[in-house]
């Protein structure tokens, strides 16, 4: 149903042509057109709407509230409001008197209101202009030991992107779940990651991952969260908060396998129900649209300009310019890293693998 109803709002936008769309989908496009002929409508859940009373909510707007909240608990008086305007009732009540309903039937406690609690922040005015990306913190399954949900979140939209339960939270794994969201949505400009592994190099700050490496071949740029600073990815860590909330806390589960189809269950409910408070109420997929940047089949290798020195690094991670050993990174073993002379300051030289700059060397001021 999350594929079909993705794969429906997603034509809409004609961002991308319905042959495109099935291709990244993996379905035909035969299935396509059957979807877009049901329509959006016929995929969501079906209006049932009460007669509606001018003075006093009717004890069946009551019971579709209490429904909702039974429901998904952590929602309030104005994700529930807003969600019964989107199921097409009619007459429904203003958020306050939701949560007034809430209350009278017991189903706000005090220190749930008090934990509620207003969230600004800067976001990026279009969708795949940033996404963010970390790993949930790990839980105990009964059968399979730890489990760490791998997180993408679009800025723009807070549409979740990915959302896959992981045992390893190595290389390979954070890969394959990349090749599926690229598959569906296509590559954003810039993904922001904290500074641990895989994305990052704790032990040596800087220095590029093989993930970081394969992403900047496809053309993404990367950057990194402030140490100590989780702020810098706050909408994924904000986005964790939730999740525990919905879906994790008070909960086992026997096998990674169980936790997913409790995962894709829920990624529906937020990308395509849940109304949310940091976009005005709506919900993510209303704001989302695929990126026209299609995921390539060849990593091709970077190009560089005619005044520019290009080295091969070597396996141990380094190569040799103007008689200095310089330390760049294993992950860049034979990739090719070209020596810009830096403008306006003679005898500086920034290092630069396709567009990220590696390093800057002052041969004014470096010792052989």
């Amino acid at each position: 149903m999350s594929l079909r109803q993705e794969f429906v709002h997603l034509a809409s936008q004609r961002t991308l042509t319905v042959t495109e769309l099935c291709e990244r989908f993996n379905i035909s496009r035969q299935t396509g057109y059957k979807w877009l002929r049901r329509g959006e409508d016929a995929l969501a859940d079906q209006s049932r709407r009460p007669a509606s009373s001018p003075s006093k909510t009717t004890v069946e707007m009551e019971q579709e509230v209490v429904r909702l909240r039974r429901a998904h608990p952590r929602w309030g008086g104005r994700k529930i409001s807003r969600r019964l305007r989107d199921l097409g009732f009619e007459a429904v009540p203003q958020p306050s008197t939701v949560t007034a309903i809430l209350h009278r039937h017991n189903l706000i406690l005090p220190a749930g209101s008090a934990m509620s609690e207003p969230w600004k922040r800067f976001e990026h005015e279009q969708p795949n202009v940033l996404w963010q990306m970390d790993f949930k913190g790990h839980f105990d399954t009964l059968e399979q030991g730890r489990c760490s949900p791998l997180t993408v979140l679009d800025d723009h939209s807070r549409f979740s992107i990915l959302l896959r339960a992981c045992g390893p939270t190595d290389t390979a794994t954070v890969q394959a779940g990349l090749r599926e969201a690229f598959g569906h949505y296509g590559l954003p400009l810039r993904i922001n990651t904290d500074n641990g592994s895989p994305w990052g190099s704790p032990g040596s700050p800087g220095q590029l991952t093989e993930l970081a490496v394969w992403l900047i071949r496809l053309g993404i740029r990367i950057s990194y969260s402030r140490p100590y600073h989780p702020q810098t990815n706050g909408k994924d860590e904000r986005f964790h908060r939730t999740l525990k909330a919905e879906v994790l806390n008070e909960r086992s589960f026997a096998t990674q396998q169980h936790v997913q189809r409790e995962l894709d269950r829920w990624r529906t409910i937020y990308n395509c129900e849940r109304p949310h408070e940091a976009i005005g109420m709506d919900t993510p997929m209303s704001r989302y649209q695929p990126s026209p940047r299609a995921f390539p089949s060849v990593l091709r290798e970077p190009e560089y300009g005619p005044d520019d020195v290009v080295l091969r690094v070597k396996a141990n991670g380094e190569l040799r310019f103007e008689g200095r050993r310089l330390k760049v990174s294993k992950a860049l073993y034979r990739l090719p890293v070209a020596a810009r002379a830096k403008d306006g300051e003679d005898g500086v030289f920034e290092f630069w693998f396709a567009h990220h700059r590696i390093l800057t060397l002052d041969l004014r001021s470096e010792n052989r």
